[in-house]
């Protein structure tokens, strides 16, 4: 692996103003990062670019909303976070220092444990006589940490809350409400971009592994019983993919599938889930990141979360760490919506209406409202609640028993006051749990993984590569040397260039060529260039920043120029 690589980007994110460790001055706190002035433009267009690919293209499916940070303790108990969103921790007796169990592990034997439980971490720990890597001492027993960030609500300190690890969860509970507003039709996909706070515990990996993050992420909603995907055939090209199958035989090397073959085999489980990874797959490659170096991996039982069916893992290869995650691909099934259903007691469920009404045989459950009003007077609802409450055979089990009386709950109630009757119903519709899948990514990472990919020398001279529509800073104008003449007409072009809706920057310190090798280094990738022949003929030459190759254009044509360039109409060779 190349470590030198590495180094230099962060040496460069530092000094150029892409990113660096927050709080620096008292030290650093590790897991937190600022993004500069390039850093914060560079993710902004990553942000639309990903809004562009899941939303604006799928505007007839997908939605966009935004919901708090903070997520009350009822939320997150339903979802099942409070209990499941935990990680391995180990305290080295001797320092006191702490570390991520089945990390450690893997690292000082190789052995790869994610998602393997407590006793069996604690197992591999004495049988590889794993100790603290900075002391030597002795490791104590594994535990599990929660990973959420826990704050209080207002003033009382019971009212506890979270700051939320997904977005995914703001927009189950107002599941029903967007239903509505989309004119209640499945499927429907909504999207959310937001900041996300996980309580690592000990975050390394730079930008790879942060405690507060920014998640781009879609659940997308469908019928579980018309599972059937309308936009699969737009799905081009193959999807590499390392089934969980081929994992647990030893095989590491992933495998090309037609997408219909993935979903055939049954390699994927549901048609939403594998058209979701192709625009996935897609996006990344609009990124600049090239297929070799992009595949799926499926995870394991053990490794899914506690809410997946089946997940996938988008991995890419960078510099130092090899492979790594850049998205999830989950198929959460009606999991998230049925709990919440559970806990708030809310209907989470949609009306699927049938093609033609069918007429059903069903049993119903009549009682002697009148009966039972003047039996139990004021707990006369709590009384019929019960009746209707129970299941109806288990209600025909109790009838068809000797006397007069049967017992629900606390109550003796008169057989005379229930009924149970055969009756037959046109019926127009049923009601269902939507199932989901859900595509997310987080952004920051991806301003490392563009940042590597880009990231070229050529001799002394360092290129960031960025494509052209992800580059923060989209055009320089320099004058050609410091004259009176030449200064006004380059800042008349800078100006209307930002007038027109760019990021320029504007050079006239040192020669040409070191303020086209400044601009290179943070990944412009158009310079304009005034010169002499400008005040004779209004031309001015545009350079481009990978092939270095030149040509003029009249200065009244500038805007459009960069416009074409910019959306590649435009290539100068």
């Amino acid at each position: 692996m190349n470590y030198d690589k590495y180094e230099k980007i962060v040496e460069l994110a530092k000094r150029r103003g892409f990113y660096w460790p927050s709080y620096e001055v008292y030290g650093g706190v590790a897991g937190f990062y600022d993004l500069g002035p390039l850093g914060t433009l560079l993710k902004q267009r990553i942000i639309e670019k990903w809004r562009n690919w899941f939303v604006k293209k799928h505007q007839d499916l997908v939605v966009e909303v935004e919901t708090p940070v903070i997520t009350p303790y009822k939320v997150l108990e339903a979802s099942g976070h409070v209990k499941h969103f935990t990680d391995p921790i180990v305290e080295c007796l001797k320092c006191g220092r702490k570390y991520r169990a089945d990390q450690l592990i893997e690292e000082s034997s190789k052995v790869k444990v994610e998602g393997l439980s407590v006793d069996a971490l604690n197992r591999i720990l004495r049988e590889y006589g794993v100790r603290c890597p900075m002391c030597g001492g002795e490791l104590g027993e594994v535990r599990l940490f929660n990973l959420l960030f826990t704050t209080t609500i207002g003033p009382y300190a019971q009212d506890v809350g979270y700051l939320r690890p997904e977005t995914a969860q703001g927009i189950f509970v107002s599941f029903k409400r967007i239903y509505e507003a989309f004119r209640e039709r499945l499927p429907i996909g909504i999207a959310q971009i937001g900041r996300v706070a996980r309580n690592e515990i000990s975050p390394r990996q730079g930008m790879v592994r942060l405690r507060e993050f920014t998640i781009m992420e879609v659940e997308f909603f469908f019928d579980p019983e018309e599972p059937e995907c309308n936009l699969i055939n737009e799905c081009k090209g193959k999807l590499r993919i390392l089934p969980a199958s081929d994992r647990a035989e030893g095989i590491e090397e992933p495998s090309e599938y037609d997408v219909n073959e993935a979903i055939s085999e049954g390699v994927i489980k549901t048609p939403w889930l594998a058209y979701w990874m192709c625009v996935a797959r897609d996006f990344i490659l609009d990124l600049g990141i090239p297929s070799s170096d992009m595949y799926f991996e499926e995870k394991l039982s053990h490794e899914r979360a506690h809410y997946s069916l089946q997940t996938f893992d988008q991995l890419v290869r960078i510099s130092r760490w090899g492979w790594i995650e850049v998205s999830g691909h989950a198929y959460r099934g009606d999991y998230d919506l049925s709990m919440h259903m559970k806990f708030s007691g809310q209907e989470f469920t949609v009306f699927k209406k049938f093609k033609e009404p069918i007429v059903i045989k069903s049993k119903k459950v009549l009682v002697n409202r009148a009966l039972l009003g003047r039996l139990f007077k004021d707990k006369a609802d709590e009384v019929i609640n019960s009746i209707l409450s129970t299941n109806i055979e288990d209600l025909e089990k109790l009838l068809g028993v000797g006397g007069d009386y049967i017992e629900i709950g606390q109550y003796l109630i008169p057989k005379s006051s229930i009924s149970i009757r055969e009756v037959v119903e046109k019926v127009s519709g049923k009601r269902i749990i939507p199932h989901v899948v859900e595509p997310s990514f987080g952004a920051e990472r991806l301003v490392l993984v563009i940042l590597d990919h880009s990231y070229h020398e050529e001799g002394d001279r360092v290129v960031l590569r960025i494509p052209r529509d992800l580059a923060p800073i989209q055009v320089a104008v320099f004058p050609l040397v410091n004259d009176d003449a030449l200064e006004v007409k380059a800042k008349e072009i800078y100006n209307e260039l930002i007038n027109n809706g760019f990021y320029v920057i504007y050079d006239d310190s040192g020669s040409i060529g070191r303020r086209y090798a400044r601009a290179d280094e943070i990944g412009v990738p158009l310079a304009i260039t005034v010169d002499y022949q400008t005040l004779d003929d209004s031309t001015v030459t545009l350079r481009d920043r990978d092939s270095r190759k030149q040509i003029r254009v009249r200065a009244n044509y500038v805007v459009k120029a960069v416009t074409d360039f910019l959306n590649y109409k435009l290539n100068i060779e």
